[in-house]
């Protein structure tokens, strides 16, 4: 008799879910709130509010990344794509989380061990779900993993090697608080063993308060316990790697990055040479501080990616030139005030207000030394009213910067839908 299995969500990791259960010949049925687009001809789907309360009657019941733990009720075994990944993985896995930045220091830790000859399987958050690598990872391969709150949220299992960057309130229309946040990011250390590692942020609290959840060796980059940066060099063990100056990738917090990325890497493969070449060519990462185009003498980047305070100052802390900055977007209830406070300090010439929080911040910036007709609320206009008034604006060495700080909800399918369009009405000036 087939085992039953329930899917609760439709989206990419439910998608993958399926094919993996599909190959196993189990009976699937999807439970979903509202009606997913291709569901797979002959599969059976229930639709309604509180779907995942009634998922009785299954063997296993899947949970999607987004779906609250404590959201379902069921009478089966609840588990997840990441649970089977880390049950089923022959090979060592090097698991990231952050706030910010896990997609760049995985990128970087998968780049530096192919460069070093050693097959890296880059899965994850960072869009490509592991589930579906499962049976091409050999046992002398590494799997480099970016992981979510949401994917860890449940977790039992932690990898082999933990790296735990700057964590700051995310994700808090989903999460109850930031202690729930911190919880769930908690269970990439909790679970190691003595003979595991966590890499994690040096100055950052809530990382060190994440790695402590380790019994195993615990290591501060950016400190001589890993990879730190000495005399505008990367150094580890005294070594060199390369100068910061090969760097393609704009921003202190990416030096940073880059020194996580080397201390965990070197963990697997000791290749000094195999490391700066992977530095050097890295150019960064969609939506990232992705530079677009130069126009007129200014310089414009898409940060669409930024969908957190946090990732909005690192962003103009980057530049030193004046910048006209894009912020704002989908409201998930979390305090401005600490972003505000460094805007201010941040050569923030000019504000472009957008999306829902755009009255909230301007109510925060009126109460700033910043100017008030720096300060400008567009609402929620199409993207080419945005980047028309950007341009109108800026002036001669200045920076525009699209880095909203907020989800991209309230106007936008995603990120990278929203980043899309920003580079396409640049491109088009």
């Amino acid at each position: 008799m087939s085992k039953k299995v329930a899917l609760l969500g439709f989206g990419i990791e439910g998608r993958a879910a399926w094919r993996y259960f599909r190959d196993q010949g189990a009976d699937i049925t999807i439970l979903s709130e509202d009606q997913p687009s291709d569901v797979p001809e002959g599969v059976a789907i229930e639709v309604g509010s509180n779907i995942f309360e009634r998922a009785f009657g299954y063997d296993l019941v899947v949970r999607s990344p987004s779906i609250r733990p404590d959201r379902i009720k069921t009478d089966g075994e609840v588990t997840s794509t990441t649970k089977l990944f880390f049950q089923n993985c022959k090979a060592p896995i090097i698991g990231i989380t952050a706030s910010k930045g896990k997609g760049t220091i995985a990128t970087l830790i998968a780049n530096m061990l192919s460069s070093a000859a050693i097959k890296a399987h880059l899965v994850g958050n960072i869009g490509i779900p592991a589930i579906e690598k499962l049976e091409e990872i050999a046992q002398d391969d590494v799997v480099v993993f970016e992981l979510s709150s949401f994917q860890l949220w449940d977790m039992t299992q932690s990898p082999h090697i933990a790296v735990i960057g700057m964590i700051e309130p995310d994700h808090l229309d989903v999460h109850r608080d930031f202690a729930e946040y911190r919880a769930a990011k908690a269970n990439i250390a909790k679970w190691q063993h003595s003979k595991d590692i966590v890499v994690y942020h040096p100055t950052n609290p809530y990382a060190h308060e994440l790695a402590r959840f380790s019994p195993g060796t615990l290591l501060r980059y950016g400190t001589r316990e890993g990879a730190y940066i000495e005399n505008e060099q990367f150094k580890l063990d005294e070594q060199v790697i390369c100068g910061t100056a090969d760097v393609q990738i704009p921003g202190k917090h990416n030096l940073e990055n880059i020194c996580a990325a080397i201390t965990a890497a070197w963990c697997y493969a000791k290749n000094i040479s195999a490391f700066a070449q992977a530095i050097k060519e890295y150019k960064g990462l969609e939506h990232r501080l992705e530079f677009v185009r130069e126009l007129e003498g200014v310089k414009y980047y898409d940060d669409s990616f930024s969908s957190a305070p946090g990732a909005a100052i690192v962003a103009a802390q980057a530049f030193e030139a004046p910048k006209v900055m894009i912020l704002g977007g989908f409201d998930r209830g979390i305090d401005f005030q600490p972003m505000i406070d460094e805007l201010v300090q941040a050569n923030v010439k000019k504000l472009l207000l957008i999306g829902q929080t755009a009255p909230k911040l301007a109510a925060f910036l009126q109460k700033t030394s910043i100017a008030k007709d720096a300060i400008e609320q567009l609402g929620s206009p199409d993207m080419k009213t945005i980047v028309r008034r950007a341009h109108a604006v800026a002036q001669p060495g200045d920076i525009v910067l699209f880095s909203p700080g907020c989800p991209s909800f309230d106007m936008f399918k995603n990120f990278k839908e929203r980043g899309k369009q920003f580079q396409e009405e640049v491109i088009s000036l």
